[in-house]
């Protein structure tokens, strides 16, 4: 099969990149795939995807064509133009509601594209990884009043409806498709597992010399907020414990431009803070290595955390609230952490407190956080992409 997929995709930093990386790179080996076609988003002028695209070490050619960029109002088009170019055999979607923008109008309509794609006649799977019905619309920075908000979820309802027009929607969270089914009375809609991004030895626990790192990762400003977690942070450099630093790494969410600029300004008679910025994806296995520690400062969740699934692979103790999808897939998968309160510096510092004091606690978090991440190898979660792909071409 050519099988193309639309997503976002490294060096681009749109959200789902990473999981888009190791989804492809273990499709190109798949001996069903002759080729990935990447439809994926432009990145900024002077910038270009330097990858391999050929087939080597028993991987498929790709290629890569940015024909879509976040905030276009024309994305549906676009895209619809390059898959009836490349005609490839099946389509795979993986995104989010604010994949294609993040304004209301530009990111409802490229939700438009998976309904457009099957009516031009070709095999449509949907990866989605969060759905409207769960999403705080506040705290994600699309609603500010209520009036807003029923207006928003009014039009989410008839989007939603238009991506279900795919021939099948995955989603990761048992919740996410009892909703679905529930509310809008379809068949197509399935739960896929998440997978694991690689298949390991599980880590050392070892850390580097120096300060012991408190590492959060993200894109913050909306529902992802750091203002608690410095204020915690704060409260832990008063005890009388070993060197800290905090890592506070990702960029800014699309509604919260010049976010973390403004908490580095706010923050600058803090010692001790480190803003690294967008992490390259051969970096991510360093930043999670030599942190003691994966913090998840959410007052919110809007889907399946691809940073929790990352910090068990590294084996990273993780420290987060017990709220909407986190519970879920600690759940369903067998994550664990010690967990706080939203907006509670006290309990967030507590938290915190009780993995960085406590160094068996911090292997035995580590340890159950990497075994519930090998439960499924994406490797294997592709083959169940590609299963469900011939069933529908066989279908047709």
């Amino acid at each position: 099969m050519r099988i193309a997929v639309i997503t976002t995709y490294p060096p681009g930093t749109g959200s789902l990149n990473e999981y888009a990386y190791h989804f492809v790179r273990f499709l190109r080996t798949k001996p069903e795939v002759s080729e990935v076609i990447l439809l994926t988003d432009e990145l900024p002028a002077g910038e270009a995807y330097d990858m391999d695209l050929g087939g080597v070490d028993g991987s498929c050619p790709m290629s890569v064509i940015p024909c879509w960029r976040f905030n276009g109002m024309d994305n549906a088009w676009r895209i619809l133009q390059s898959v009836r170019r490349t005609k490839p055999d099946a389509v795979l979607f993986n995104i989010q509601f604010a994949s294609f923008g993040g304004g209301k109008v530009s990111a409802s309509l490229g939700l438009v594209t998976p309904a457009l794609i099957r009516m031009a006649g070709f095999p449509t799977i949907v990866l989605l990884h969060n759905i409207m019905e769960t999403v705080d619309l506040k705290n994600a920075g699309y609603a500010d009043n209520p009036i807003m908000e029923r207006l928003i979820r009014t039009f989410g309802t008839v989007v939603t409806w238009l991506v279900l027009r795919a021939d099948l929607v995955a989603l990761t969270i048992p919740k996410y498709v009892e909703t679905l089914e529930a509310k809008y009375k379809t068949d197509n809609v399935v739960l896929a597992p998440h997978g694991s991004f690689d298949e390991t030895s599980l880590p050392s626990f070892d850390l580097p010399d120096g300060p012991m790192q408190i590492m959060t990762f993200g894109k913050f400003g909306t529902y992802k907020r750091v203002e608690s977690l410095i204020e915690a942070f704060k409260l832990l450099r008063q005890g009388d414990r070993p060197p800290l630093e905090l890592v506070i790494a990702g960029s800014d969410s699309p509604n919260a431009a010049g976010y973390l600029e403004s908490m580095q300004a706010a923050y600058s008679d803090v010692a001790g803070i480190r803003f690294v910025g967008y992490v390259a994806e051969e970096d991510v296995p360093r930043i999670f290595g030599e942190s003691a520690v994966t913090v998840f400062p959410y007052t919110s969740t809007t889907g399946s955390s691809g940073v929790l699934h990352q910090a068990g692979s590294y084996a990273r103790a993780a420290v987060l609230p017990r709220i909407g999808d986190f519970a879920e897939v600690i759940t369903e998968e067998g994550y664990g952490g010690e967990f706080f309160e939203p907006d509670n510096v006290e309990s967030l510092a507590d938290a915190i407190a009780r993995v960085i004091d406590n160094p068996d606690r911090r292997r035995q978090l580590g340890t159950q956080n990497f075994m519930a991440s090998q439960g499924l190898p994406i490797g294997d979660v592709v083959d169940w992409y590609l299963l469900h792909f011939q069933q529908i071409i066989m279908e047709r």
